[in-house]
This record gives structure tokens, C-alpha cells and sequence, in this order.
């Protein structure tokens, strides 16, 4: 786990009598798309919360950039360079792109008791976000109900980019989306890793995963059974570990 930036070491977890986490140790390199598979129930999303902040871990150590971390909130895991685009994408239909992109994020102007929102300067910053990963939004001051599935996608990969991140994570970024607009989010996804992001992708695509991914790391039953280079192994062999046909 030498040159790592991300490391999980034994960690595990319980809710009540049930184990979603057992010893779970895995890395990852820095400017690296890594792939976490498994299936339903695996204990992916609960490892991935325990990275960003939501769950706490009842035993092991994560350390990221050499530091061991102990986040008590979401927060503080994006203070430290780590962000989430969920499933949901948590994005407020009703805001236009820019609201979005700085939502508790708002940059204020004056001083004391008197500030107010610099709309400005945050749709100049959403336009330059918006420019540099060549994100095929209309416009920052759309709304996003008018957006389709691969734009509000953008949205949420360009937020989670555009704020000095070193670890961006991605729950199934893909999942609802058709051809044409998977394409497009895999291409962002790339983009991402050549200028210099660390990507944890989380997908059942099997096929995305080897066409995106530099490592795999396989999970069942709340374990980590195995992990291997993308470049040395297949789908076959990666199907098998999820499904405990193969040993490690």
C-alpha cells in the first residue's frame, strides 16, 4: 500500500447485530480511477460513507495523504479534498446551474454584520468550472429541471471538481443514463484522472469498469476479497470474485 492516497486498514463496522464492514483493507493510488464492485449488499456504499463522512468506523484505520482521519461529517471530509457524487446527485432542481455548483458554498462580499451573496463572482467561477471540464451544460443560469440526466451528472461531477478535490467519489455515475450520455460521463470520468483527481468509481458495469479503471477492488459480504491491476485481469475473473467462484 506504498504510495498510496488512500488507504483503509481493517476497518469494519456494525449496525446493531448486523456486520456491513469486516477487516476491509484496500488503497488507493493518487491520479488513479479505482474501481469498487460487488454486489448489492457488499458493503460498498457503507465503506464509501465511512471515507466521506457519514459513518464512523468501530475498528481500523483510514488514512488519506498520509494523514489518519477520524471525520465526524461530511464536511469535514470535504475540507480535506474528499468528495461525493452520490446516486442522487443532491442536487436541487429548482436552483439554476451556479446555485448548485456553490450550494453551502456561497461566496459573500462586504464585511461585519453587512455581506451579501457575490451572484457575480459566482457565476463568473461556475462558468470557468463549467468551461474547463468541457461540460456540456446550456447555461450556469438554467435551471436544473430543465436538464437532462448526463448535464445534471456534469453538474455534480463539476461541483465535486471544481474545489480543489484530491479524492472525488462516484456512486454508480452511470447507472440511469443511455448511451450517448454515458459516453459523455465516461469521457469527464477520464478527464478527471488527466488532471491529476483520484477517482473511487462504484459500478455493477463490469465493462465500464475495465474500460475506466487503472485497479479493482472486489467486495462481498462486507469483505474485501481481492483486488487486482485492470490491466492484468478480465471480467471473467472479477465476476468470479464477486461471486466467491474464484479464491483470491
Amino acid at each position: 500500500m506504498t504510495n498510496s492516497l488512500l488507504e483503509c486498514r481493517n476497518v469494519s463496522l456494525s449496525f446493531g447485530n448486523v456486520r456491513a464492514l469486516a477487516d476491509v483493507s484496500l488503497s488507493l493510488r493518487p491520479g488513479e480511477i479505482t474501481a469498487l464492485v460487488g454486489d448489492n449488499g457488499a458493503g460498498k456504499s457503507t465503506l464509501v460513507r465511512c471515507v466521506s463522512g457519514i459513518h464512523r468506523p468501530d475498528n481500523g484505520h483510514i488514512v488519506f495523504d498520509g494523514q489518519e482521519i477520524d471525520f465526524h461529517s461530511p464536511d469535514d471530509a470535504r475540507k480535506a479534498g474528499i468528495e461525493t457524487v452520490h446516486q442522487n446527485l443532491a442536487l436541487v432542481e429548482d436552483l439554476t446551474v451556479w446555485q448548485n455548483l456553490f450550494l453551502n458554498r456561497e461566496l459573500v462580499r462586504g464585511f461585519g454584520p453587512i455581506a451579501f451573496l457575490d451572484r457575480r463572482a459566482m457565476q463568473a467561477r461556475a462558468r470557468e468550472m463549467v468551461s474547463t471540464l468541457a461540460v456540456n451544460v446550456p447555461a450556469v443560469k438554467s435551471r436544473v429541471r430543465r436538464l437532462s440526466g448526463g448535464q445534471r451528472q456534469a453538474v455534480a461531477i463539476c461541483r465535486a471538481a471544481g474545489f480543489s478535490s484530491r479524492l472525488v467519489i462516484m456512486d454508480e455515475p452511470t447507472a440511469a443514463l443511455g448511451v450517448q450520455e454515458t459516453a459523455r460521463v465516461e469521457e469527464l470520468i477520464l478527464r478527471l484522472r488527466d488532471e491529476g483527481h483520484t477517482v473511487l468509481l462504484i459500478s455493477h458495469n463490469f465493462a465500464q469498469v475495465m474500460r475506466l479503471s487503472d485497479q479493482v477492488w472486489v467486495m462481498r459480504a462486507g469483505r474485501c476479497v481481492g483486488g487486482r491491476r485492470t490491466s492484468e485481469t478480465n471480467g471473467e475473473e472479477i465476476v468470479s470474485l464477486v461471486t466467491g467462484a474464484a479464491g483470491q
